[in-house]
């Protein structure tokens, strides 16, 4: 149920229920009071009697301009079946003398009445047989120069009943008030204030640190709605933590490869140029091997410095592709070509082997492409474990991607190791620290970048293959 449908009701039920209560209490306080006693309190008997009542009383005009009309026998009928229909009673007198009354009255209620009508206004009645009267007193002028007395006596039975059913209607829609916001204001608590009472918790939970405490969806549509939001604000914020806290290790990770890495080659340095200045080196061909490996070292350290810089650039997404359009088995040939002198010094053997049915383009930049053979190039070459070592290059094509694999036959890799080779300065033996530890993450940067995928295939003893995946043009 939507919030605003359920304060709608809220508000209309502490109205109308306590409405309808107290129209059951009536109708059944008329039915009642009608069965035992007799007494109507119908709408229209109500009217009938307040109508008699009235007519009755605008009679009093003209008993006090004509009492003579006392006198005639009909209106005298005409009075008593008015007073009949309201049961009052009516007591004429002139001079002290009962002229005419609609009952016998004893001297005393006559003395009674006449007290009670000199004191109109002061809510006082008269009992007679059990009934209460109240009295109207009207003076009136004969024309003999007489003056009489007419009094009205109406009952009050009636209006006390009303006054009575008045009051407990009231108190009833009071206590039917009270008793119905109770019970709204228990079930909206379950609806509401409960599940606001629950982001209350969790969000003081979310600010001890703890983000791991759920948020369930429970109230209405809209709460359930904020719910959803904050569960999935913790979920994301407890996310973008570890992510901080991955980025803090991979800080601390990078800052100990780095110093692990170049403190190798540094050292040496420091060994040899020592070596020179103590004099250990006492020949021009020590002097000259000494240098070499001195210059040698200092490549290694400007290489893996530039290896670096590269794939803090590249992570950071500064620096531009130059794509275009080529033919990859061209670019391919052009990289073999390339390299071959190098890879061939180190006893290592190249092949091509192109099983793609026709020609076929890709978008790449050259110069960034170019880095990733290289790098896997590198990487194999410096892994190479037998004697004559063999690098192949396979391409072939699916439904929509140029697959290109580079398999070599070093001695593979473990394949525990595999979904971590492409992460920087990882390696699987510690102890065979060669390079800079990122030639396989740049490549994969710089793949990614071109929106492929690359991925590792271990052989066991008989080599890996790395395999590329890039989109068709």
């Amino acid at each position: 149920m939507k919030l605003k449908t359920r304060l709608i009701l809220a508000n209309a039920s502490t109205v109308v229920i306590p409405m309808i209560t107290t129209v059951i209490i009536a109708l059944a306080v008329f039915f009642v009071f009608g069965k035992l006693f007799g007494i109507g309190f119908s709408y229209e008997h109500q009217q009938k009697q307040s109508m008699l009542k009235f007519e009755l009383i605008s009679e009093t005009s003209t008993w006090r301009r004509t009492p003579e009309v006392f006198d005639e026998i009909s209106y005298q009928k005409y009075l008593l079946e008015q007073l009949q229909a309201i049961q009052g009673e009516l007591l004429l007198l002139k001079d002290d003398d009962v002229k005419f009354s609609s009952r016998s009255f004893s001297k005393i209620e006559v003395a009674k009445a006449l007290e009670v009508g000199d004191s109109a206004g002061k809510g006082e009645h008269i009992s007679i047989d059990n009934t209460s009267y109240s009295v109207q007193k009207f003076d009136i002028k004969y024309k003999d120069g007489s003056s009489g007395v007419a009094l009205l006596l109406l009952p009050i039975d009636h209006e006390t009943s009303m006054n009575s059913l008045l009051i407990l209607l009231v108190v009833s829609f009071i206590l039917t008030f009270a008793f119905t916001n109770i019970i709204v204001l228990y079930q909206f608590s379950r609806s509401i204030i409960n599940p606001l009472h629950t982001l209350q918790r969790a969000a003081a939970e979310i600010a001890k640190g703890n983000l791991d405490y759920s948020i369930g969806e429970e109230g209405d549509e809209e709460i359930q709605a904020l719910c959803r939001d904050l569960e999935l604000m913790r979920i994301k914020l407890k996310d973008s933590v570890h992510t901080q806290l991955k980025y803090e290790d991979n800080r601390k990770l990078l800052v100990s490869s780095i110093s692990h890495d170049l403190k190798t080659p540094v050292t040496s340095i420091k060994g040899y140029v020592e070596g020179i200045l103590d004099g250990i080196a006492n020949t021009p061909e020590k002097i000259d091997r000494y240098l070499k490996t001195i210059a040698l070292k200092a490549h290694q350290v400007d290489q893996m410095i530039d290896d670096l810089l590269l794939y803090a650039k590249l992570d950071l997404n500064q620096i531009p592709f130059n794509f275009e359009r080529i033919d990859i088995v061209e670019y391919l040939q052009s990289c073999i070509v390339e390299n071959e002198p190098e890879i061939e010094r180190n006893n290592i053997r190249i092949s091509f082997s192109n099983e793609l049915n026709q020609h076929q383009q890709v978008v790449i930049d050259r110069e960034r492409m170019r880095r990733v053979i290289m790098n896997i190039f590198d990487n194999s070459c410096k892994y190479m474990s037998h004697g004559q070592g063999e690098i192949s290059i396979f391409l072939r094509d699916t439904v929509s991607s140029i697959i290109i694999e580079l398999r070599d036959n070093g001695s593979g890799i473990e394949e525990r190791d595999l979904p971590h080779i492409f992460d920087r300065f990882y390696r699987s033996d510690p102890a065979r620290s060669k390079g800079s530890g990122l030639g396989l993450a740049i490549a994969k940067q710089i793949i990614e970048g071109h929106n492929g995928r690359v991925w590792a295939v271990s052989h066991g003893k008989e080599g890996t293959s790395i395999m590329i995946s890039l989109s068709k043009s």
